[in-house]
């Protein structure tokens, strides 16, 4: 934790180097860009202008920047301190009701609007929807496209609502709740896509995320297969002949999870690669 520094005059690099040391101590990846980033959240600038200035924060933004470092140096998501995530150029609202949207994520989208491109028109079903972000991005880059986004969680449906709206997108989604299919009962839909829990019961995982994120969008049982089973199981009483399903899975699941829609009727299964060059999408094209 940044100790207490009086209002006088006090180089903000001095600030920073403070605020660094105590972040990297706390085991934080990156802290030095944690530390300006936090203090331009906290002065209400840009990184640029914290790293161009070599003046004293006023004493409320000092106060600020002090309560995001001791919450970083916690462990606590950046995100959340903020806020805000970035994603797919969309600036998302977040909070502890939503998984944080990951960059590799973006690849979902990406798979998806390639589809939609043939179909302009489409129907798609965005199971999970967690803070929005897919069903968002899809809905800001492909206009005539009708899309439905479910949650089990209200609090997440709060969150992705919030979204659509802070966007100029809540024409363009429908939120349901319910637990996975259930939230559309029989409809039937062009492409499905999700990013499920995936994560296996007892990984190891960082604090920020292990002690942070939401368990119920985490977690999918022993060999975190759970949800991708239950989607298989459903899946092609909710598409319309010739329909797709795009999932985000873990980097060593690709596999299994193909294995899994091939098992359930999938006419041709794909797997595809984040700009990482990890196996992050699974696609699935049913009769």
């Amino acid at each position: 934790m940044v100790a207490e520094v009086a209002a006088s005059p006090v180089l903000m690099r001095d600030l920073l180097v403070r605020a660094a040391g105590a972040l990297a101590a706390a085991g934080v990846a990156d802290p030095r860009l944690d530390a300006e980033l936090l203090m331009a959240q906290a002065c209400g600038s840009t990184r640029a202008e914290v790293l161009a200035g070599f003046h004293s924060p006023a004493p409320h933004a000092l106060r600020r920047f002090q309560e995001f470092v001791a919450r970083r140096a916690a462990r606590e998501p950046f995100a959340y301190i903020v806020g805000q995530r970035e994603f797919y150029a969309l600036d998302l609202i977040v909070n502890p009701a939503v998984l944080i949207p990951r960059p590799e994520t973006e690849t979902v989208v990406e798979t998806a609007l390639g589809l939609i491109a043939q179909k302009p028109q489409a129907r798609i079903l965005d199971l999970g929807t967690g803070s929005g972000c897919i069903a968002l991005a899809i809905a800001a880059n492909a206009p005539h496209a009708r899309i439905v986004a479910t949650d089990i969680s209200p609090a997440a449906l709060e969150v992705a609502r919030a979204n659509a709206m802070h966007l100029r997108l809540g024409g363009r989604v429908d939120f349901a709740g319910g637990d996975l299919f259930e939230a559309v009962k029989d409809a039937r839909f062009d492409l499905i896509v999700s990013n499920p829990p995936y994560v296996e019961e007892g990984a190891a995982i960082a604090p920020e995320i292990k002690d942070f994120e939401p368990r119920i969008a985490l977690y999918a049982g022993a060999d975190g297969l759970g949800f991708y089973r239950r989607i298989a199981a459903s899946v092609r009483a909710h598409l319309d002949a010739g329909g797709a399903l795009i999932l985000e899975v873990g980097v060593a699941q690709a596999e299994a999870v193909s294995g899994l829609f091939g098992a359930a009727g999938a006419l041709e299964v794909r797997v595809l690669c984040d700009l990482a060059g990890a196996p992050r999408v699974v696609q699935a094209r049913f009769a």
